[in-house]
């Protein structure tokens, strides 16, 4: 049980995870596409999965390297934490 809680490794792994990512990813596009063809629809899935990208880039590349150095997130939640503790803090 332990090795399916612990940091992945492989790096073949790793790289499949990215994949099934990016697979879910075409499907999900496609099917919503296929359920609601329009451009209207089609431009803002792009919004949605541009501004995921920017998001999760900032909160774990920006503010990690400019912000606040001392701080590692392993993910959303705690970088949810970890704002609401900033807050606080002022």
């Amino acid at each position: 049980m332990k090795y399916l809680i612990s940091d992945l490794q492989s790096t073949k792994l790793i790289y499949l995870k990215g994949f099934l990512f990016f697979l879910i990813l075409l499907l999900s596009s496609f099917l919503i596409l296929n359920t609601y063809p329009s451009l209207k629809i089609f431009f803002l899935l792009i919004l949605v999965i541009w501004s995921s990208a920017r998001s999760y880039y900032f909160m774990f590349y920006v503010i990690e390297k400019y912000t606040d150095k001392n701080y590692k997130f392993s993910g959303i939640y705690a970088f949810l934490v970890y704002l609401m503790r900033q807050r606080i803090k002022k």
